[in-house]
């Protein structure tokens, strides 16, 4: 046991509970930014594409029948209830519940054969989000959690975002598995909320303000103690990491970043007044003010019966949420260096079943790129006559992987260190989609 004396008390603390003692909250966030000081053994700046990344992350699965490659010439259990329109690129069809995006694909790259072997939701979301194969209960980190490792801290803001929180099913996704607690994404809430605000961030309440009053003491002790545990990493520098979680918790550039209501009336209704418009709009404010990896989690996808009575609510919002953000980010200046990428863990399956829904399919979805280097209106690979396997340049989830990573100039095969201390690759397969690139 530990005895930190302050001057009030004299409270024993185990080792654990002293840890935890400056986690803010929920948050985390000493144990976080102390991460954030440890990483970028890995980054290779000379080859990066990208300073950041957006990842809109369709959790449930995307129907790429009803949305992004329609079988309008299928028979009519496959071809589905919507009709198809022209888009910016010549041959190229969308079904016309996304119109926008139709047009903008002019300024992006679609690929139409994302691959692989498992109708999971679980075990294909952490493949997809991780680049590699594990459990359903995640055996290796996130790419925002590598990122996050690997590039360390650029700003007052965490570098790994989710909002407004982590994919979910049965239990939270794409998290940081082995790397640890330091890793874990940020979670945002909901920014559609009435009144949104990130919990104590920004926040001027007298209990607050007391609050750090009785850090700022307990960080006295700390001071007095680390002297005498210079040896110590994890006891040595929390007090250089308390005080940067607290810096962010009370810095303007933290409260302007999440105040999304500054945003005019007329740019808010662009992005569309629901959770996923608001989402992006918020994505983009956080990556501006130098967050690394931003996750917009969009679930809701997992339409096994009825799903047109969802998709005619869903993907308009995509629609206008996704064209919304492509849209901000080049007037903002930001899309150069900003990899935005959108996907589910897998698509729905070719024929609609005896609920009027499609269930899980692993072997063809799509998939959506643009910025940082991608090219402008491109299509990549292609599915069958049905949609249901990809028939020209598969694309696996550690290709999806490599390539983030290597866009923000991570070396994919870096060696990760587990908790016993074995070397584990970032990745173990896969390679960089070359065909996205100019």
């Amino acid at each position: 046991m530990i005895r930190i004396h302050t001057d009030s008390s004299t409270q024993p603390l185990s080792r654990r509970s002293f840890v935890s003692a400056g986690s803010l909250g929920a948050l985390g966030l000493p144990m976080i930014l102390k991460g954030q000081a440890q990483g970028a053994t890995g980054s290779r700046p000379q080859n990066q594409r990208a300073k950041r990344v957006i990842l809109v992350f369709l959790g449930g699965g995307l129907s790429h029948h009803d949305s992004l490659d329609p079988k309008p010439d299928a028979a009519a259990e496959i071809k589905g209830q919507y009709s198809t329109i022209s888009t910016a690129v010549p041959g190229i069809r969308f079904t016309d519940k996304v119109p926008l995006l139709a047009q903008s694909l002019s300024k992006a790259t679609l690929i139409r054969s994302g691959s692989h072997n498992n109708d999971h939701h679980e075990t294909a979301t952490n493949w997809i989000l991780s680049g590699r194969f594990g459990s359903p209960f995640g055996d290796y980190p996130a790419i925002g959690a590598v990122v996050a490792q690997q590039k360390g801290f650029t700003s007052t803001l965490p570098p790994y975002v989710a909002i407004p929180r982590n994919p979910s099913f049965t239990w939270e996704l794409g998290k940081s598995a082995f790397l640890g607690g330091r890793y874990e994404s940020f979670r945002t809430g909901d920014p559609n909320q009435n009144g949104y605000k990130v919990e104590d961030v920004g926040s001027t309440n007298s209990d607050f303000v007391k609050a750090q009053s009785r850090r700022q003491t307990l960080l006295g002790a700390v001071d007095d103690l680390a002297r005498q545990i210079e040896k110590n990493d994890q006891m040595a520098t929390f007090d250089e990491f308390h005080k940067r979680a607290a810096n962010m918790v009370l810095s303007p550039e933290a409260r302007r970043a999440f105040a999304i209501e500054e945003e005019t009336d007329k740019l808010r209704d662009r992005y569309g007044r629901n959770t996923f418009g608001q989402s992006c709009l918020l994505a983009r404010r956080l990556i501006e003010s130098g967050v690394t990896f931003a996750t917009v989690n969009y679930g809701g996808w997992d339409h096994h019966s009825k799903i047109f009575e969802s998709l005619n609510k869903k993907l308009p919002e995509l629609d206008l949420g996704l064209s919304a953000l492509m849209d901000d980010l080049a007037q903002r200046g930001l899309i150069d260096d900003t990899l935005l990428a959108v996907f589910g863990e897998f698509g729905r399956t070719p024929k609609i079943n005896k609920d009027a829904g499609r269930d899980h399919w692993g072997q063809a979805a799509s998939l959506w790129f643009a910025g940082a280097g991608v090219k402008s209106g491109q299509v990549i690979g292609a599915t069958d006559k049905t949609g249901a396997f990809a028939t020209k340049r598969p694309v696996s989830p550690a290709d999806v992987a490599f390539t983030l990573l290597d866009s923000l100039g991570i070396d994919p095969r870096t060696p990760l260190q587990s908790p016993d201390g074995r070397p584990i690759e970032i990745l173990d397969q896969g390679d960089v989609v070359r065909e996205l690139f100019a």
